[in-house]
């Protein structure tokens, strides 16, 4: 299974993946470029000619969409973003009831990433910061095997 994105610049998009969001390329045919997370990059043309339509029939920046990606350091992350350069953002960082943070944004053509904190870091943070493992459940929404798990993790 792939998720394929059409794009209006090949190049600009296989440097935006790979050096912002740390995609690997494993296949360049040039009209589509396939990488190790199962996203697929198409030229416009090319998927313009598959579907029969023309090119500017094609429309981008949709938000009923988006493409979800976890690190382990959002704080970190949110600073290569910053620095990156022009990036449209959707909303900075905010936190939902659950306690995972996330930003979103838009890709060079209008596509919505979401980059978020991976919940093992969230309920770690729970537990560090002295809520037991029942009140972390409760809050995070995450059954109470998975808590333990991430607790098992923590050094003593």
């Amino acid at each position: 299974m792939s998720t394929l994105l059409v794009v209006q610049d090949t190049e600009r998009s296989k440097k935006f993946y790979t050096g912002l969001l740390d995609q690997e390329i494993v296949m360049d045919l040039g009209a589509n470029v396939s990488m190790k997370s199962g996203i697929a990059l198409q030229t416009l043309e090319t998927w313009a000619g598959f579907i029969g339509k023309a090119p500017g029939e094609i429309r981008f920046g949709g938000l009923s969409s988006q493409l979800y990606f976890e690190v382990a350091d959002l704080d970190a992350f949110t600073e290569k973003l910053n620095a990156w350069g022009t990036i449209e953002k959707l909303h900075e960082v905010r936190e939902f009831p659950w306690g995972q943070r996330v930003i979103r944004f838009f890709d060079p053509d209008r596509h919505v990433i979401e980059v978020s904190e991976e919940m093992t870091v969230v309920v770690k943070r729970y537990l560090r910061s002295g809520m037991s493992a029942e009140q972390t459940a409760e809050k995070t929404m995450f059954p109470l095997e998975f808590v333990e798990q991430c607790r098992s993790e923590l050094p003593q």
